[in-house]
């Protein structure tokens, strides 16, 4: 099934799971159709299958690199924008249960550092996804990715930290 997994990943990062069929995904993992049905049941519970698997890999990625997993991202938008229920379909989020840990140690209701790290993961994301819309739209095109990047980290780590307005 990991095999499928990964497929499957691979296959909705680059078209989305709406534009993604069963068979493809079995075609491209060897394995029968049939069994993908039997195992996962529909479609939904191999999206939902793969955030999880994403969500681990990029929990585990952060724990040994700074460097996010573009294919988590990919696939959390692509699913996002074909209309599945990310938030209902995926059951563990071990980076953003890490973020909102955080965040607790600084903040002093519980409200609070859940919307600071939502807060943290919005900016994230948004830099992940739309990156070359807000360097043209800001007119950030000749700084430097890395710069970028620890500027946005920075930024994030103030907020589960308190330092930055986060309602």
């Amino acid at each position: 099934m990991a095999a499928v997994i990964d497929a499957a990943a691979d296959l909705f990062a680059s078209k989305g799971p709406a534009a993604t069929s069963i068979r493809e995904v079995a075609a491209r993992s060897g394995v029968n159709h049939g069994l993908v049905y039997r195992h996962f049941g529909t479609k939904e519970s191999l999206v939902a299958a793969v955030l999880d698997a994403l969500s681990e890999e990029y929990a585990a990625e952060l724990s040994d690199t700074a460097g996010a997993t573009e294919r988590h991202w990919r696939v959390l938008a692509r699913a996002i924008l074909d209309g599945y229920p990310v938030g209902h379909l995926q059951q563990r989020f071990p980076v953003v249960t890490g973020l909102v840990e955080s965040a607790r140690r600084s903040y002093d209701d519980e409200a609070s550092a859940r919307l600071a790290a939502g807060h943290a993961v919005a900016l994230a994301l948004g830099w992940q996804l739309f990156e070359p819309f807000i360097r043209s739209a800001a007119g950030m095109e000749e700084i430097p990715t890395d710069t970028l990047q620890s500027a946005t980290r920075r930024i994030a780590g103030w907020l589960l930290q308190g330092k930055a307005v986060a309602t």
